[in-house]
């Protein structure tokens, strides 16, 4: 797994560094390009976003240097406030396509707040948010079913459905097992939401999601309860009847995954997540982590499983720091180095490549892989 600063194009807006966005991937369709949907997260400064970002490629120069465009997009109507913890999904339906916002925290109302309770935050209010991409079109829905605020969920989108699965809710400090389908129809005027509150669903926060297949996702990670991990995996699929889990044994946990209080990460596509654990120890090793990286494959019949992938460096030392909105990384197939955007040409050329021992590092893929990290 390699790290590499990434660079944006002179047009982009400044994406700043955000912790809890809601992220969705836009896929390619009807000739629209790949890009990500990035809106809202705490900043460094512990403010909250309220804005709305669309990152795509630019241009695939050769030496699998790779140019990033963000744009913030300008919402109008019922723009959804500033908040973190939120989730954000694509849904496609009579020929249109929608984003759907749902949960997260914001900060108490400036009305409301003392100087005791000043950074204390609350849930939003649970209503959905509808966004038209196209013309920044946003519209708030308030629906009975939905009477309690929640955050760090997961949601799950088919065509025209979303599934949210877990969650916390503040209010009440619980993490209830239901499983939410909601449903859009995107018609003429304005658009019909149905919703389906279901009691078969994960009591679970913050857990990650990988893809397995063709809406086929295993879910691990994440937290049962305040202080306790969730070390499960679940098999989760999406089809015309509604939604499938099963339990999938997990991988072979190491000793510092077990033990640790926290861990966090995100997928990889493909099957594969990547997730972190911080080092612990007394003293305390200042931002040093423990990286692992998990593979959800398929067997032949069909049936996913799990094959557990452990970590290697946590030494820094030789690596220079990524700067602010630089902790991106598009990764690039060998055959797409054939076609070069920037005119000069596609053969590798080693000279143009950057010095290794001051830009980056290089993990091993596992305890007993024999590659020369100095080769």
């Amino acid at each position: 797994l390699k790290l590499r600063a990434i660079s944006f194009s002179n047009n982009s807006s400044y994406l700043p560094p955000l912790r809890c966005p809601a992220v969705a991937q836009f896929e390619p369709r009807d000739g629209s390009p790949e890009c990500y949907l990035i809106h809202g997260g705490r900043t460094p400064n512990n403010e909250l976003s309220s804005s709305l970002y669309m990152l795509s490629v630019d241009s695939r120069g050769c030496n699998r240097k790779v140019t990033l465009q963000c744009q913030e997009k300008e919402l109008v109507g019922d723009v959804p406030s500033a908040r973190y913890g939120h989730t954000l999904s694509v849904i496609h339906s009579r020929g249109k396509t929608a984003c759907v916002l749902f949960g997260g925290r914001s900060y108490m109302p400036s009305s409301e707040r003392t100087t005791e309770n000043w950074n204390s935050v609350v849930d939003c209010p649970p209503q959905v948010f509808l966004i038209d991409l196209e013309f920044g079109c946003s519209s708030a829905h308030t629906l009975p079913e939905l009477t309690d605020g929640q955050s760090f969920h997961v949601a799950l989108a088919r065509e025209d459905c979303v599934y949210f699965l877990g969650g916390h809710i503040l209010s009440s400090d619980c993490r209830p097992p239901r499983l939410i389908r909601l449903r859009v129809e995107l018609l003429l005027g304005s658009p019909v939401i149905t919703c389906t509150v279901l009691q078969e669903g994960l009591s679970i926060t913050s857990a990650i999601t990988s893809s397995v297949g063709y809406n086929e996702y295993i879910i691990f990670g994440g937290y049962q309860s305040e202080t306790q991990k969730r070390m499960e995996c679940t098999y989760i699929g999406l089809d015309d009847v509604g939604v499938h889990m099963e339990p999938r044994e997990p991988p072979q946990w190491t000793s510092e995954i077990s033990h640790s209080r926290t861990w966090f990460g995100g997928s990889l596509g493909k099957g594969s997540a990547l997730f972190a654990v911080p080092s612990e120890g007394n003293p305390t090793p200042p931002d040093a982590y423990h990286f692992y990286q998990v593979n959800f494959q398929k067997e032949p019949d069909g049936e996913a499983s799990t094959q557990g992938c452990s970590q290697e460096s946590t030494d820094f030392e030789d690596s220079a720091p990524l700067e602010d909105s630089e902790e991106l990384y598009f990764g690039r197939e060998p055959h797409e180095l054939e076609d070069s955007s920037d005119g000069e040409g596609a053969t590798y050329n080693e000279e143009d490549e950057e010095d290794e021992s001051q830009t980056g590092y290089w993990v091993k893929c596992c305890l007993s892989c024999q590659v020369d990290p100095n080769t």
